[in-house]
């Protein structure tokens, strides 16, 4: 499967990484493809077969056949808007709307970043997830015998079923959480994590798990 990145920060680039050494074609978006940093990065994400990854535009990027977006919130409408449209596009929003010193949200329960993603990426199937870990989890979930719970949630059936198995490509157990208006409910949880880790002093290295019998 071919994945754009959009965003080649600590998610980004994690993501597409991990997801290129498990054999699908990545290519990262950037604003200057030819820098440093990104050819440092498209060669560490090198597949199975030898092959890096590529660098391209943002609007290279979009011609995959998945997009993840991991853009600073700030920075993602003006992305998602220069496109002229993403129309039946799987889009994988892990973005988190948290405000600069990580205490709270820009947007509460009553909407989420995940549905203003929807408006700004127009005809585009949003599926939210790789939102309520740290980039550090998504580079290694294991813990033991264990494996974290990735939270996602979206309208369309037939996205979530091709989100499904590339979470599960990355060793989380991907759990189904609804409709994309349940990432009014995920984007808080991702600053439960983010308390956890800093606030109560349990650092980086956490994770959940969801119980079943």
């Amino acid at each position: 499967m071919t994945i754009g990145i959009l965003g080649s920060g600590n998610v980004g680039g994690t993501l597409g990484t991990r997801w290129a050494r498990a054999g699908h074609h990545v290519i990262f978006g950037s604003r200057d493809p030819e820098s440093g940093e990104m050819q440092s990065l498209v060669a560490r994400a090198t597949r199975p077969d030898g092959r890096p990854s590529r660098a391209g535009t943002f609007r290279e990027a979009g011609e995959a056949e998945v997009l993840l977006v991991a853009l600073p919130w700030m920075a993602t409408r003006a992305v998602l808007e220069s496109f002229d449209g993403l129309i039946d596009k799987v889009l994988i929003d892990a973005t988190n709307p948290v405000v600069p010193d990580l205490s709270g949200l820009e947007i509460g329960t009553s909407s989420s970043a995940a549905e203003d993603v929807a408006g700004w990426a127009l005809g585009a199937k949003v599926v939210k997830a790789f939102n309520t870990v740290g980039y550090n989890i998504m580079a290694d979930p294991a813990f033991g015998a264990d494996r974290p719970v990735m939270l996602y949630c979206g309208d369309h059936a037939d996205a979530k079923q091709i989100v499904r198995p590339l979470i599960a490509d990355l060793g989380f157990d991907p759990v189904d959480a609804g409709p994309l208006r349940q990432a009014r409910l995920l984007e808080p949880f991702a600053l439960l994590w983010i308390s956890l880790a800093y606030q109560q002093g349990l650092g980086r290295e956490i994770g959940f798990k969801l119980l079943r019998r």
